[in-house]
C-alpha cells in the first residue's frame, strides 16, 4: 500500500510537472507559434496568438496578445493587439463558454462570410475596437469602437449572436456611405429583429437623435427621429436619394422631426429645411396612415429646373385621402397657393383652389412635348374647384411661333385638367385676359377668351382683342376626340388687312386697314402637322372697298 501511495503520488507530481511546464511554455512564443501551428493543421481556420499572459494576482484571467483569427482563404474575422479571457466555474462544464472576453484595439468584421468565433461568454467587451460589416444589407465602418455585448453566443454569419444585448459607442462611422462621428447606440437583438432603444450620433455638421426597430422582414419602424442643424451633400439624384425609402419592405413613422437641415445632390438642393412628420407608413410604394400629418417648411427647394422659396406644405393623411391643407411658396417671381386632397382609390389630385399671381414664366422649350406625353400610373386625374391667376407674364421663347402674356388674369371653375393620365381641358368654364399680348411678333391690346369644355368638345364662347385700331373677335369649337377636329369663326374690324399673315394665312394683295371674315377648320391631333389639316376660306376688305376672297386647302392658298 505505501508503494502504490508513493506511486499516485509520483503521478500527480508528474502530472503537475507536465501542467507547469506546459503553463509556462505557453507564455513564451515558441508555444504560442506551436499552440497556432496546431490549430491551423487540425481546423479549417487560421489562428495566431503572439503570446499568452496569465498572472496569480488575478487568476481567472488569461490575455493573449496579436491576436489573428478566420476562416482559411477568407479575411480575417478578429485582429486583436489584446485579448481578456475571464474564467469561472463554469468551464468545467463548458470549456467554451467563458465569464467575459475583451477585445482591445482590433478590428471586427461582421460579415455573412466570417467564420463564427469559437467561444462564447456572458459578455463580450470591445475597447478600442473597428467594426467592418462588408457585403451585408448595413454596410458598416466603424472605428473607435467601445461597448459590450450581453450574452454573446456567435453563430454562423451573426458574428453578435442571435440574442442579446447591445450597447456601442463609435468615435466615427460610415453606414452605408453616410458618415457619422460621436455614435452611440444601445438596445437588443432578438433573432431577425433588432430593437435600438437609444440612437444618437453627430452627422454633417448636425445631429441625430431617436430609437427604432427593423423587423424580421427588413421592414422599420421609427419611434422618434430628430435630426437637428443637418448639412448634407451627396452625388446621388433625388430619386437615389430616396431610394431607400422605396426598398425596405415598409418604413413606419410615429415621429420624424427635421430643424434646419440643409441637403444638397445632383440638381436638387433644399436650405432651411424644418419638416414635422407623424404617424405615417411607407410600403409597396404608396402609404398607410390613420391619422398622419405632415408639416414643412425651407427657404429654398431647387429640384431640376422648378425652384421653389419659402414653400410651406402641410398635409393631414387618413386611409384614403391626403388633404393638403396648406401649400404656399413664391415661385418664378410671384406666388402660387393650392389647397386639396389626393384620392389614393381614384388616383385623383382634386384642388379646392390654385392660385397664380405675379409669376414671371417663360415656358420650357419642350412644353408641347410635355402636354402631350402621358403622365405617370399613380396620376390619374386633376381637377380644380377654383382657380385664379393675377397679374402674371408668361413668354414662350420657341422661335417657330413666340408668344408673350402681360399682366394675364383669369378665373376658372371645375374644370378637369387630367384625365385618363393625359393632359387637357376635359370640364368647366376658364376666362382670361390680359393687358397686352404678342403672338408671332403681332401685338395685341386687351386679349380676352372665354372657354367651356364638356365631355365632347371644348367651345370657345368668346375671343377678342384691339389691334392697331381695330379689334379681332372669333369663336370657335375643339372636339375633344382623338382626332381634334377644330373650327374656328374670325371677324375683323378696322384691322390691317395681313394680319394674320404672322399666324400662318398668306398675304393679301390690299394694304391699309379693313375688314376681315376667316372661317377654317383642322386637326390638332397629337403627333400630326397642323398645315396639311388646314382647309377655309377668307374674305378680305379694305377701307377703299376692294374685296379679295381667298381659298385654303390642306394649308395651301393657289396662287398666293
Amino acid at each position: 500500500m505505501k508503494f502504490l501511495g508513493k506511486l499516485f503520488i509520483a503521478l500527480l507530481v508528474v502530472i503537475f510537472a507536465l501542467l507547469l511546464a506546459v503553463y509556462i511554455l505557453l507564455q513564451t512564443r515558441w508555444g504560442a507559434a506551436q499552440v497556432s501551428r496546431w490549430v491551423n493543421e487540425k481546423s479549417d481556420y487560421h489562428f495566431s496568438f503572439a503570446q499568452m499572459d496569465h498572472r496569480w494576482a488575478s487568476p481567472t484571467h488569461i490575455t493573449l496578445t496579436n491576436v489573428t483569427f478566420g476562416r482559411k482563404g477568407q479575411p480575417a474575422t478578429l485582429v486583436a493587439q489584446n485579448i481578456d479571457i475571464g474564467l469561472s466555474s463554469r468551464q468545467f462544464s463548458q470549456p467554451m463558454h467563458v465569464d467575459k472576453i475583451l477585445l482591445h484595439n482590433g478590428t471586427l468584421n461582421i460579415s455573412p462570410d466570417a467564420a463564427p468565433l469559437p467561444f462564447q461568454a456572458d459578455r463580450l467587451q470591445l475597447s478600442d475596437m473597428a467594426l467592418n460589416s462588408p457585403n451585408t444589407e448595413w454596410d458598416l465602418r466603424a472605428q473607435r469602437v467601445n461597448g459590450g455585448v450581453m450574452p454573446w453566443r456567435p453563430k454562423q454569419g451573426k458574428v453578435l449572436g442571435e440574442k442579446a444585448n447591445i450597447q456601442f459607442s463609435a468615435g466615427s462611422m460610415t453606414l452605408n456611405g453616410v458618415p457619422a462621428a460621436n455614435v452611440l447606440l444601445q438596445g437588443e437583438i432578438n433573432n431577425e429583429q433588432v430593437t435600438l432603444a437609444t440612437i444618437g450620433a453627430d452627422m454633417a455638421r448636425g445631429s441625430l437623435t431617436g430609437n427604432a426597430r427593423r423587423l424580421a422582414d427588413g421592414s422599420w419602424q421609427i419611434g422618434s427621429l430628430r435630426l437637428n442643424d443637418i448639412r448634407l451633400q451627396t452625388e446621388k439624384s433625388i430619386t437615389d436619394f430616396l431610394a431607400p425609402l422605396t426598398t425596405v419592405p415598409s418604413l413606419s413613422i410615429s415621429n420624424l422631426e427635421v430643424t434646419d437641415a440643409r441637403l444638397e445632390g445632383k440638381d436638387w438642393a433644399i436650405t432651411d429645411l424644418d419638416l414635422s412628420l407623424r404617424n405615417l407608413t411607407l410600403a409597396k410604394g404608396s402609404w398607410q396612415s390613420d391619422d398622419g400629418r405632415l408639416s414643412m417648411n425651407a427657404s429654398d427647394v431647387i429640384i431640376g429646373a422648378l425652384h421653389l422659396n419659402d414653400p410651406i406644405v402641410n398635409i393631414d393623411f387618413n386611409p384614403q385621402t391626403a388633404t393638403l391643407r396648406q401649400f404656399t411658396s413664391r415661385w418664378e417671381r410671384g406666388m402660387v397657393r393650392a389647397s386639396g386632397e389626393w384620392q389614393r382609390r381614384e388616383k385623383k389630385l382634386a384642388l379646392d383652389e390654385l392660385v397664380f399671381a405675379g409669376l414671371e414664366y417663360t415656358l420650357p422649350a419642350n412644353w408641347k412635348a410635355l402636354w402631350m406625353e402621358p403622365l405617370p400610373e399613380w396620376l390619374n386625374s386633376v381637377s380644380i374647384k377654383k382657380l385664379s391667376a393675377n397679374r402674371n407674364l408668361v413668354i414662350d421663347i420657341d422661335p417657330a411661333f413666340p408668344f408673350q402674356l402681360t399682366a394675364l388674369d383669369g378665373t376658372a371653375n371645375n374644370i378637369e385638367v387630367v384625365r385618363n393620365h393625359q393632359w387637357g381641358i376635359w370640364s368647366g368654364n376658364v376666362t382670361l385676359n390680359a393687358a397686352a399680348a404678342t403672338f408671332n411678333r403681332v401685338d395685341l391690346r386687351r386679349p380676352s377668351i372665354s372657354l367651356n369644355a364638356t365631355e365632347n368638345q371644348i367651345t370657345i364662347a368668346e375671343w377678342s382683342a384691339f389691334t392697331g385700331e381695330g379689334m379681332l373677335e372669333a369663336t370657335g369649337a375643339i372636339s375633344q376626340a382623338a382626332q381634334r377636329n377644330t373650327a374656328i369663326n374670325l371677324r375683323g374690324r378696322s384691322v390691317p388687312v395681313n394680319v394674320l399673315q404672322q399666324w400662318g394665312w398668306p398675304a393679301v394683295p390690299l394694304e391699309g386697314k379693313g375688314n376681315l371674315q376667316l372661317s377654317v377648320t383642322g386637326s390638332l391631333a397629337a403627333q400630326t402637322p397642323l398645315k396639311p389639316t388646314v382647309n377655309g376660306t377668307l374674305q378680305a376688305t379694305s377701307g377703299d372697298g376692294k374685296q379679295v376672297q381667298q381659298t385654303m386647302q390642306h394649308g395651301e392658298v393657289p396662287g398666293a
